[in-house]
């Protein structure tokens, strides 16, 4: 089979979208899939991967990038399309919705995230609209969450449905010679602190402001806490980070928390498995409540990370409050610091959390992602 994988970033573009492609074109391609990533200019210098073969010939997704798509379909002789589709990460814009009409062959579309803000100005209706119109007229959808699945069914008129998980994209891989405590001295930290960490970009859906707020409240009762934020303030694709990531400033700088906080910046993969496994534990206070379609909480199972998170919107059975992780209530700074000290005061429990994290990590392996979207694929095109 040859399939094409349609996304607006690509490494070394920084953003979830692509780096989920990059893990899943070559789950695809270890299962004998020739696998091809039709993707932005702005990934050009994207890094040798084995059994990609990554095209960065977009300039701006515009209808016209959409007959470039149809065209090199037709030149690579592709069997069919599947779009990542994240509304920012194809400029927020219009045309990308209409790529099944116009590719000339079955397109699969991946929706990473249906709770879109913004795709284009006073679009009103239009924007549900726009998303409803884009899952209707795809051969096949794959939602990677389970409340967006039931919304797409809702809406109805989708010809073929499944709900696909997304993995970790970041592997339990530090550097060699990797060392726990020395890891945790380069970075300043106390071995009677705990670590908080907090991993990904400061966009708002994150409730990166609620974690301030909640450090605030540590520092004021003088907890022996750190907090590290791991990895870039914004993507490249959504500009709203930019002003949320000025909003988090302000907060840090209100409180006075700098001496608080360490900042890696955008750092390597293995850099962030090394400061996962640094972390006493990675706090994520989701504001739409925890879901299996975030990345960044997969990155934290896979490495077996003691989590802090909200509760998720829909019933996940599989998460388990003081067994696999700890739940508090979305938007609550005052839940965050009571689950912060039970932690702080509880080293077994960290580590009970720790393990059933890892456990249940084990549902989300790369190879079982590909082998199910293979399986899709397949049963789209098989006469």
């Amino acid at each position: 089979m040859r399939a094409g994988l349609v996304t607006g970033e690509f490494p070394p573009m920084h953003g979830g979208v692509g780096d989920f492609t990059c893990q899943l074109g070559q789950a695809l391609a270890a299962r004998g899939v020739e696998v091809h990533v039709l993707t932005s200019r702005r990934a050009m210098g994207s890094p040798d991967l084995a059994g990609l073969a990554v095209h960065p010939v977009i300039e701006r997704w515009s209808f016209l990038s959409l007959l470039h798509v149809r065209g090199f379909a037709r030149w690579l002789k592709l069997d069919l399309l599947n779009l990542q589709y994240q509304a920012a990460a194809y400029g927020l814009s219009a045309p990308i919705h209409f790529l099944p009409r116009l590719a000339g062959l079955p397109v699969v579309v991946t929706f990473h995230d249906l709770r879109i803000p913004y795709l284009f100005p006073k679009a009103g209706r239009l924007r549900p609209a726009a998303v409803t119109h884009l899952a209707r007229s795809a051969a096949g959808v794959i939602a990677t969450d389970g409340a967006d699945a039931e919304e797409l069914r809702r809406r109805g008129g989708i010809a073929h449905l499944v709900q696909i998980p997304i993995g970790s994209n970041i592997a339990a891989r530090p550097p060699d010679g990797y060392d726990r405590e020395a890891w945790r001295a380069r970075l300043g930290v106390r071995p009677d602190e705990l670590l908080l960490a907090y991993f990904g970009f400061l966009n708002e859906s994150k409730g990166g402001d609620t974690l301030i707020s909640a450090l605030g409240i540590l520092d004021d009762r003088k907890a022996p806490v750190r907090l590290l934020l791991i990895g870039g303030p914004t993507g490249a694709s959504d500009a709203s980070n930019a002003a949320f990531q000025a909003q988090i400033e302000r907060q840090i700088k209100r409180y006075d928390l700098e001496r608080r906080i360490i900042r890696t910046g955008f750092v390597e993969a293995e850099q962030v498995s090394g400061h996962l496994l640094a972390s006493d534990v990675v706090v994520l206070p989701y504001r739409d409540g925890v879901s299996y379609r975030r990345g960044s909480l997969q990155a934290a199972l896979a490495h077996g990370c003691a989590v802090i998170t909200t509760e998720p919107a829909e019933r996940l059975p599989e998460l388990r409050d003081g067994d696999n992780i700890r739940l508090v209530p979305p938007e609550s700074a005052s839940a965050l610091v009571l689950a912060i000290t039970e932690l702080m005061q509880a080293p077994a429990l960290r580590a009970r959390l720790g393990q059933g994290a890892r456990e249940l990590a084990s549902n989300f392996s790369w190879d079982t992602i590909a082998a199910r979207t293979l399986g899709f694929y397949q049963s789209l095109i098989t006469p």
